[in-house]
């Protein structure tokens, strides 16, 4: 199982990537794996205000529909729109082309509250 040490990470399952004071966000190798083969990913919440914990979209697999939550406090700047035409890159590259938003983040110190990999790691019982 993929857990890169240079991200972060959320009990969601979600991994978050600093630059600044924006957020790149995505799901982990764990939870691709867990939902099979994604076939659809949904985000409503371009150019909006949202909160740490709330659901910023979802993702939908053959098998299941899930919720994806916020990482951080931010406006949702900006939406991975190649997924729209192949969300497969989801499972096939998690971490990299598979990235699903990126957020302006408006609450710095919650990045304290995420996961690093090694935590990460724990949760998943890696």
């Amino acid at each position: 199982m993929n857990i890169p040490a240079d991200l972060k990470y959320t009990k969601d399952h979600e991994w978050v990537k600093i630059d600044g004071d924006v957020a790149t966000v995505g799901i982990t190798d764990f939870a691709q794996s867990e939902l099979g083969d994604i076939v659809y990913v949904d985000v409503e919440t371009l150019d909006e205000e949202v909160g740490k914990d709330e659901v910023f979209g979802t993702v939908e697999a053959v098998k299941t529909v899930s919720d994806l939550f916020m990482p951080l406090s931010g406006e949702v700047i900006e939406f991975n729109e190649v997924l729209e035409d192949d969300s497969e890159l989801v499972n096939k590259d998690p971490y990299g082309e598979g990235w699903m938003i990126k957020i302006k983040i408006s609450d710095m110190s919650q990045v304290d509250d995420l996961l690093s990999a090694e935590a990460y790691k724990e949760v998943v019982g890696a």
